[in-house]
């Protein structure tokens, strides 16, 4: 008769099972302990970048006045930035994916219909003070974990647009009235490009590589990843997007730097000032090459408005500054096909227009 192994006939119990449980519960807190030595270096990095290229300028004498030192820096700062971002976020949602049932939060979310979900985006896009690039990183998140694309278009929109810093400097410069009209303003474009784009059959539109992540492979067919797991699939899935995104970081930023060290600042005033009726348009295709966030845009808007720019054109020239840019659409067709980002950037250009020309009137 064929014997069984011996841990089937000898006798069962905690106590055999004790072994395996130990070592499992080492490997656990050791892998906790990675994780939260892994999360203090990224905070240290992140907060030390800015710093360490502030200083560099220093040491080695330069001046950032001068518009090649300033694009260079501006250059260096910002590609470390995004990919700190795209490392850091891309890791966190993954993790978030791998842990939870994103399949029942999906199915909640569609139940509660569209009104609640592009309310949620916008809520969460308030609270994620990320620039037009750095907010890329959730976007295929949420795509990949299957959120409705009308959503995290929505997101995609209401993250850099919705500045809390542009909004408390434009509640010290220009009144605290015109900030409140300004976030009222991002919301209200967040929410109805979010909700025109949900009419388009978008999901053909966004590249494979968004949904065939490693982690929406470890959650197939109901598997319940261990920690280590989640942490190999969330680590593995993050190497794969920057693998595939960096070139377009890089070309992204480095066309940014462009803008940023060698247009200057009266350009926009000589074409988008009081005396030229289609200044809102200007306005609007002027800010989106300009690539800068809310704190470098509002001062630039403050002087601009002091010499005689209308309040609308000069809110068109934030929001277009902020929420749309080349670097973001150079970044974004590597996961977004020609349509959808034409479709995007039309959608998103059109509902600022609106805000600019209607701030006009009321003006």
């Amino acid at each position: 008769m064929t014997s069984l192994p011996a841990s089937a006939t000898g006798p069962s119990g905690p106590g055999n099972d004790a072994p395996d449980t130990d070592t499992g519960a080492r490997e656990h807190r050791r892998l906790v302990a990675a994780l939260a030595l892994t999360a203090v270096s990224w905070v240290a990095l992140w907060v030390a970048n800015e710093w360490f290229w502030d200083a560099a300028v220093g040491w080695l004498g330069l001046d950032l006045a001068d518009r090649a030192i300033s694009a260079v820096h501006f250059f260096l700062y910002d590609t470390i930035k995004i990919v700190l971002l795209l490392l850091g976020l891309m890791f966190l949602v993954g993790m978030l994916r791998a842990s939870l049932d994103l399949d029942r939060a999906r199915d909640w979310l569609e139940g509660r219909g569209l009104f609640v979900g592009l309310t949620l985006a916008i809520v969460l896009g308030v609270v994620t003070p990320f620039c037009s690039c750095s907010s890329i990183p959730l976007f295929i998140g949420f795509v990949a974990a299957g959120i409705p694309l009308s959503v995290t278009l929505t997101l995609l929109i209401a993250s850099p647009l919705i500045s809390e810093i542009a909004a408390i400097m434009i509640g010290e410069m220009f009144g605290w009235h015109i900030a409140a009209a300004y976030v009222g303003a991002g919301a209200a474009i967040a929410f109805v490009a979010g909700w025109a784009l949900s009419r388009f059959r978008l999901d053909r539109w966004v590249d494979d590589v968004v949904f065939t992540t490693r982690v929406a492979v470890l959650r197939a067919d109901g598997h319940v990843p261990s920690l280590r797991e989640r942490v190999d699939a969330a680590l593995g899935e993050s190497r794969d997007i920057l693998r595939s995104v960096w070139i377009w970081v890089v070309v992204g930023v480095g066309v940014g730097a462009v803008i940023h060290g060698w247009v200057p600042e009266d350009f926009f005033l000589r074409w988008a000032g009081p005396d030229n009726p289609l200044a809102v348009f200007v306005a609007t295709l002027a800010g989106i090459p300009l690539y800068v966030n809310g704190a470098g845009v509002v001062p630039i808007a403050e002087a601009l408005w002091a010499k005689g720019m209308s309040l609308g054109t000069v809110m068109a020239f934030i929001m277009s500054s902020i929420a749309l840019s080349i670097p973001q659409a150079i970044m974004l067709r590597r996961v977004m096909r020609p349509p959808l980002l034409a479709l995007f950037f039309a959608v998103v250009a059109a509902g600022i227009l609106a805000i600019g020309l209607l701030f006009n009137v009321i003006a």
